[in-house]
């Protein structure tokens, strides 16, 4: 074993650790709406879920010089945003909102995406995903960094209403193989479903 310390390594290098490591990664795309009604959408793969009852989503949008990015901005101001699975299909568009715009450009035009109005919150989702999930802003955490700078912001959301497509929802079940989601990997690199298996849990 190689061994490293965390405090020797530099930002970057603790990204290229961990980023390559905690893999494979779901993509979350998320929405939100600006206080002048701009859409704004990015992709983020520090996401997970935390807990079902009620269900509750976590999303790290990592902060730049210490300064929350438009996605943390809005869903903080509008207390709510929508989180679509990337899939093989919205994969490209996706990948184009990640592009570097000023707050009051849309990455939604941008990349051709198709916005739709939610049912529960005023942010719209976009109609390229199999599954979306309304949210509302349960709480933003600061973390990391220093206490003036902090490295992130942590938003948890809370699903108020899902979507979901009927090729991938049947008989209360997620279909992965008709969902066909893909995950991220280290660099520019991303991952396929790919071959499933099986194991009981021990009782």
């Amino acid at each position: 074993m190689i061994p490293l310390n965390p405090d020797t390594l530099t930002g970057r290098e603790n990204y290229k650790l961990l980023s390559g490591s905690i893999i494979p990664r779901p993509v979350a795309f998320v929405t939100t709406l600006s206080s002048e009604g701009v859409l704004n959408g990015a992709p983020f793969s520090y996401f997970s879920i935390v807990a079902s009852e009620p269900p509750l989503l976590s999303i790290s949008v990592q902060r730049v010089d210490g300064m929350s990015k438009d996605t943390a901005r809005n869903a903080m101001e509008q207390k709510a945003f929508v989180v679509h699975i990337t899939d093989e299909d919205n994969v490209g568009a996706v990948n184009v909102t990640a592009s570097r715009l000023s707050p009051e450009e849309s990455e939604i035009t941008l990349a051709g995406l198709t916005p739709i109005q939610s049912t529960k919150i005023a942010v719209p989702g976009v109609t390229e995903a199999k599954i979306r999930m309304e949210c509302v802003l349960e709480r933003a955490i600061p973390l990391g960094g220093t206490e003036s700078e902090p490295a992130c912001d942590l938003l948890i959301g809370r699903v108020v209403q899902y979507h979901l497509s009927e090729e991938a929802y049947q008989n209360t079940y997620v279909i992965a193989d008709n969902l066909r989601p893909v995950s991220r990997l280290a660099g520019n690199n991303y991952a396929k479903l790919g071959e499933q298996f099986t194991l009981q849990r021990p009782q």
